[in-house]
């Protein structure tokens, strides 16, 4: 049995999933988001974004973390501060000594619909789908870190031992 979590960062708002491997299959134990105090200065979100991230580590102990990379955004300053984030939550998976697999957001969509420029509710269906939910992911933006636990299925799911 092993646990993975998948993370899409940002910096009011990172969403998390928790996929479960048992055997063969692979089962979604939650999902949902964590939010930071809006309008706050970015340090004290970041610390916010660490103590969220410190405890689901602690919590679920996972084998594996997959993180959503970032892409070029015409807003240098919220690429930025997203990039913070970002990093705030990589120190504390390396600290933990977790492996880490990083993807687009490109990647992902391409995986799932097989068309980089999806929208989010064709995302939320396909999911629905391939997990076997009985209604789709929300809030919408939650089932960008599901999005993530499928592309990992994609390239890795089969591979039983040399990941996790």
């Amino acid at each position: 049995m092993s646990i993975i979590i998948w993370i899409d960062p940002w910096t009011t708002t990172i969403w998390f999933s928790i996929i479960q491997k048992i055997s063969n299959s692979y089962e979604i134990i939650d999902y949902w988001v964590f939010k930071t105090t809006p309008k706050m200065d970015l340090k004290i979100k970041l610390l916010e974004i660490w103590i969220d991230t410190k405890s689901l580590m602690e919590k679920y102990n996972p084998d594996l973390v997959v993180i959503e990379k970032l892409f070029w955004w015409a807003n240098i300053k919220t690429w930025i501060d997203v990039s913070h984030a970002r990093w705030v939550i990589i120190y504390e998976v390396i600290k933990k000594n977790i492996k880490i697999l990083e993807y687009t957001p490109l990647q992902v969509k391409k995986a799932i619909t097989w068309n980089g420029s999806a929208n989010k509710l064709q995302l939320q269906n396909a999911i629905k789908i391939l997990f076997r939910l009985d209604k789709i992911p929300t809030p919408d933006d939650a089932a960008d870190a599901i999005w993530l636990a499928y592309m990992w299925w994609l390239n890795f799911g089969s591979v039983k031992d040399n990941l996790i």
